[in-house]
Formats: structure tokens, sequence, C-alpha cells
């Protein structure tokens, strides 16, 4: 079979129109695109998209059908994709020094352009969908449920590791009477933290994970493990737990794939989070075997398809503000955005809040929802 027979018969069996009317519907602008898919996969559809190659009314839609098909079990992997695999496989691609430059390439784009994406306390991760109405409500509700997760205590000091630009710490310091640390790589997060600070008891530092010293009642990331990679979870999870102090507590809050691997897509390899893995619900309780305990996993997944697309919604309103993102990188950013809405619309992704304490705990964990 050619490549264009082959992927109109996986699209087909997807329920998905070529040129149709549906909103899944792939309209093709160029022939050349069966030939890019079958090659380099999700890379080559991603990039075809960026190169205005074909378009799509839903692209969410669309996608969210051919993972509810498996659509790259049915597809041999080409050998950009092998060799991915193998490099991914020998190297760990998340030392300090790469963890730095990778964390830069994504966070450090333009404050420009997350401001006009994201709520006003610019929480970039999953919002708490369970009563908000809309994204401000869900970023606020989810930091309200990781303190009362993590039982805080005014007085209590707070490591948020991956701070972002500082929208958690400020929240629980104003309404729950507690000091903290935030880190970041990114120094733009560090710069907008420092300088929405006020006089909250807070501190923004610029600093990877390995180098934190101190002791803390409770540590939190939010959205920071994608960025750990899997041969060095034990030392990420060694390193929290050192910091911990003997009745500490931690909440980690991350995507989660289904299933236990090395390997990230290659598409957010190259243009959105390079060196990024999704950690599996085993991968992380295998690093923690024996050293804490985990006392609660939450999944919301779900939660992450309504935060893509609010943000898809927000962004798309105000493009015209910063006309310095071209129209290749606005593709891009969309595909980023409706694609990770139809991993978790599809299941195939998950977001997980998971608790631990120390083993000196006594009492019953009292969880929250």
């Amino acid at each position: 079979m050619s490549s264009k027979e082959i992927c109109l018969s996986l699209l087909d069996k997807a329920g998905i129109e070529v040129n149709g009317s549906k909103p899944s519907s792939i309209h093709v602008h160029n022939e050349k695109l069966w030939d890019r898919v079958i090659s380099q996969q999700g890379l080559g559809l991603g990039e075809a998209y960026m190169d205005g190659w074909w378009d799509c009314e839903a692209i969410d839609q669309m996608l969210t059908r051919l993972l509810a098909i498996n659509v790259t079990k049915e597809l041999k992997p080409g050998v950009s994709l092998i060799v991915h695999g193998i490099k991914s496989h020998l190297l760990n691609r998340q030392t300090k020094n790469r963890a730095a430059s990778n964390a830069k390439h994504h966070y450090n784009i333009g404050n420009d352009l997350y401001q006009r994406m994201l709520d006003p306390e610019m929480a970039y991760s999953c919002g708490y969908w369970a009563d908000a109405k809309n994204l401000n409500d869900a970023q606020l509700d989810k930091f309200d449920l990781i303190a009362q997760k993590l039982h805080l205590e005014p007085g209590m000091r707070i490591l948020d590791i991956g701070c972002g630009w500082g929208g958690f710490l400020r929240y629980v310091a104003a309404n729950y009477g507690v000091t903290g640390v935030g880190i970041s790589p990114a120094d733009n997060q560090i710069a907008i933290a420092r300088k929405r600070n006020g006089k909250l008891p807070l501190e923004y530092i610029q600093q990877d994970y390995r180098d934190l010293s101190g002791s803390f009642d409770r540590i939190v990331s939010v959205g920071m493990m994608e960025h750990v990679g899997p041969k060095n979870y034990e030392t990420f999870f060694d390193k929290c737990i050192s910091l911990l102090k003997p009745d500490g507590m931690m909440l980690h809050h991350t995507i989660a794939s289904n299933l236990s691997k090395e390997v990230t897509d290659q598409f957010f390899d190259r243009y959105i989070f390079p060196g990024g893995v999704l950690p599996s619900l085993a991968q992380i309780s295998r690093a923690v075997e024996k050293k804490v305990i985990i006392e609660d996993v939450h999944n919301f997944g779900p939660d992450y398809d309504k935060t893509l697309l609010a943000w898809h919604k927000n962004i798309n309103k105000r493009w015209k503000e910063i006309p310095h993102y071209d129209e290749r990188f606005q593709r891009m950013w969309n595909y980023y955005l409706l694609s990770s809405a139809a991993g978790f619309r599809a299941r195939h992704l998950q977001l997980l809040q998971v608790v631990f304490r120390t083993f000196s705990a006594r009492d019953t964990y009292i969880t929250t929802r």
C-alpha cells in the first residue's frame, strides 16, 4: 500500500473525513503530507500543520479520534523515531546543565504570550474544575485543593519546586499564613514572581532542585515532574525527602502517562518541552519505594482538557496584540494546545496529584476533593 492509502485507511477507521464538512475533517493542501506522516508520524503531522500542509476546524476532535484507535500501533516506527528512542534510552537529557536550557526554551518564550493565555495568577498547569465555572476560578480552586491536601497551618515553611510565576506561593502565603521559597530555572518566571510578591514572606530563587538545601514543613511541585526525566526520578525524590522535616508532607502534581517509558513525543521534544518525559504512576511509586508513604492519589485528567481549551481560546483572541509571534509559531502553539487536549480527552494522558508523608506519621491521612 502507498503512504496515502495507509493514511486514508486509518482516517476512515477513525471516522475522519478528508476534505469533508465535519469539524473533525482534515483538509489537505499538499499531497506530500502522506509520505511525511508515514516516515515521521507525530512529528511529521505536527510539522506539516505548522507548514500549512493541512488544516482542520477542530484539531482536538480529529486527534482524539486518531488516539481512540491507537493509531501509533498501526504504524511501523520510522528511522528517526527509532534513533530518538535509542538516544532517550542511553542519554540523561535532564542533567543540571540541560535542565536549565530545556526550561528556558519553553518558559522564556515570552511573558507577553503567557500573560495573554493564562489566568491573572499565571498558573501554567491543570485547573480544578469540580465547582469552577471559568479558568480563573479553576486555578484558584486548584491552589486551595493543594493547600487543603497538605494540611497547611500558619507559620509553616513551604518549598515550591518549579514555582513558575509564583501564583501558588502567593495564594497560600496570603490565605494560610505560611512562609515559603520558590525555585525555577527560568529567569523570566523568577523576575515576574519577585515583582508580584509585594510584602509577602516569600523568596524566589533561580535554581536547580539538585542544589537545594534547608528544611521545610511542606514541599510541593506543580507541573515539574514532567521535566525531571526517568533517569532522575530517584534523585528528585531523594532530594525532596532530605529537605522534609520529620513530620513533613509533600504533594506532586504532574501529567502522567499510562505507560512507563523513557521516550517523549518527538514533536513536543523538538518544539515544546525539550527533554520532557511524562512519568507513570508506577515509576513514581518505584522511585519512593521504602522511603515515604503514598497517602493519596487523585486523578483529574479530564480537567486538563478544559484547561487547555480555555488557554487556546484566550490566546487566539489576542494573537494580534503580539504580532512578533509569526503564523508558523501560532500554528505550532495551537497544535501543542489542541493535541494535548486530545491526549487527555482520549484518556491517553492523566493528571495526578500524589500526596506523600514520612514514616513518622501515625495518624490516618484525611484528604479532600
